[in-house]
């Protein structure tokens, strides 16, 4: 049924009131002829044709009563399809605002005009004076059934194809007020007044075919009778609410896939309207932490990124690691520097840089700091890396080799290695905190790669990254004991032939 609406709404978006009326007298005849031709039947009348026609003229006259086709209220909705100059928030409300008087108004028009045709009815039918007053009251009790069965599925079905449009690639819904009753309350009304509906037309045409007389079988068929004649107008008037559901369940699976970019239309002012902007809250959020996710990776490692935002507050404290801490270094950036322009320095550095970090993360070490014409990365935290020694000499033979590639003699680095253990964590305050490596180990690292500009090395390791190595390497050459700043006793260098190790 939601198609249908919707098709009507694409079709005669700016007569679309009429279009409702029309449609609307076409699927609640039948509901209103079963009850004309009961009456007929129980009253044991063959006037069946006269009682057709007044329930036809009755039921189009007050549905138009009751929808007022073209009226003030609609005017403005179906001006904005037209395409006037109309605020699409004004619109909106429009919708609301007449969904909530078309409520107002049915109830009453609605309960008054079934009166006055059941009466009508039993006057054809013969009825007598006394039967005519139960008639009266019968009238009353099922325009109001009527009216709590199908009105807010009607309301909500036939203004939905409208809010959608109106709605559609905006979030203008997502903060209006929510009315009540909810959409939970509408149900559980409606389906007591199915229930009575079902027991009254039931028991009526149970007399009228004496079910006592004839058995059980009889009053079976009765009910299959009244499942096919009014079950048709009961999904034309409830399969519109399950559009919003159905919506619901499509965009959970949407947002599973990591599709955040459709939002749910908001064209409901009950709990369901609440639900579909509260899941747009939802999603935005979801959208916003994998913008974040994806910008914080730009600049902090994405391991370091995904652990941080996993943790949320609860930052790394300080953990006592083994690691293997290597610093990058351009050798003669000052004069490069000197005689070349800022934008054309940063462009060199870029281009190194692009080389270091995949090189570096691909071995499954971290990007720690870019220290001017350097880097300094760490093999071991904040993830455990079993062999990372290995991985970070490994990591410097890349590097030397893109490099060599990219600029040839024109860029000459230095790489200085060293294992120990330092403290990995978060360290800062005044809410800016930063991950960083404390240790003696790092000076060293530092230190080292200094050296190589004395040794004439590409790359250095100490001792201890040679000792932490999971094999020895034969490409590995003694360059002595040498006197580092900030140590006491001399460090053990070892110089790596970067191409003999490819």
């Amino acid at each position: 049924m939601d198609r249908m609406w919707q098709w009507m709404w694409d079709r005669y978006a700016a007569r679309y009131s009429w279009a409702c009326w029309a449609l609307t007298c076409f699927l609640a005849l039948p509901a209103y002829l079963a009850w004309s031709l009961a009456i007929i039947a129980f009253e044991r009348s063959d006037r069946h044709i006269a009682a057709t026609a007044v329930t036809a003229m009755v039921l189009s006259g007050f549905l138009y009563v009751v929808v007022l086709p073209g009226g003030r209220a609609v005017r403005i909705i179906e001006r904005w399809a037209a395409g006037d100059d109309v605020d699409r928030e004004s619109a909106l409300r429009a919708t609301y605002s007449y969904g909530r008087t078309l409520i107002a108004r049915s109830l009453t028009v609605t309960v008054v005009s079934v009166l006055v045709l059941f009466v009508g009815v039993g006057m054809i039918a013969g009825a007598s004076g006394s039967r005519l007053i139960q008639y009266a009251v019968l009238g009353v009790i099922v325009g109001t059934v009527g009216q709590l069965i199908t009105l807010h599925s009607y309301v909500e079905g036939a203004l939905r194809p409208a809010r959608a449009a109106i709605v559609s690639d905006t979030e203008i819904g997502d903060s209006l007020p929510r009315s009540r009753p909810t959409f939970a309350a509408w149900t559980i009304v409606a389906m007591l007044a199915v229930g009575f509906a079902f027991a009254v037309v039931g028991a009526i045409l149970g007399a009228v075919f004496d079910v006592a007389r004839h058995g059980p079988m009889l009053a079976v068929l009765i009910g299959g009778a009244l499942v096919l004649v009014v079950g048709p107008s009961l999904w034309a008037a409830y399969s519109p609410l399950l559009q919003p559901i159905r919506e619901l369940a499509e965009a959970t699976e949407r947002v599973a896939s990591g599709d955040f970019s459709q939002r749910l239309p908001v064209v409901q002012d009950d709990d369901l309207g609440a639900l579909a902007a509260s899941f747009n809250r939802m999603q935005a959020g979801l959208a916003e932490r994998r913008r974040l996710h994806a910008a914080f990776g730009t600049y902090v490692d994405p391991d370091l990124a995904a652990r941080l935002l996993e943790q949320g507050d609860d930052v790394f404290s300080g953990e006592r690691r083994e690691v293997t801490v290597m610093f990058v270094d351009i050798r003669d950036f000052t004069g490069f520097a000197e005689v070349n322009t800022a934008e054309d320095t940063v462009t060199r550095l870029n281009a190194l840089f692009d080389i270091v970090v995949p090189a570096v993360v691909q071995a499954g070490g971290h990007v720690n700091k870019f220290l001017g014409d350097g880097a300094l990365a760490v093999f071991g935290a904040p993830n455990d890396l079993a062999e990372h020694a290995d991985a970070a000499v490994a990591a410097a033979v890349q590097i030397h080799r893109l490099v060599t590639e990219r600029f040839g003699a024109m860029m000459r680095i230095g790489i200085g290695i060293n294992t120990g253990v330092v403290i990995a964590g978060t360290i800062g305050g005044g809410g800016k905190l930063e991950f960083t490596l404390i240790g003696d180990a790092v000076n060293v690292a530092a230190r080292v790669e200094q050296l190589t500009k004395t040794t004439g090395d590409a790359i250095l390791l100490t001792q201890h990254a040679v000792d932490a190595l999971s094999r020895r390497l034969p490409e590995l050459a003694g360059r002595g004991a040498h006197g580092l700043k900030g140590k006491s006793a001399p460090v053990q260098v070892f110089g790596l032939d970067p191409v003999a190790n490819r």
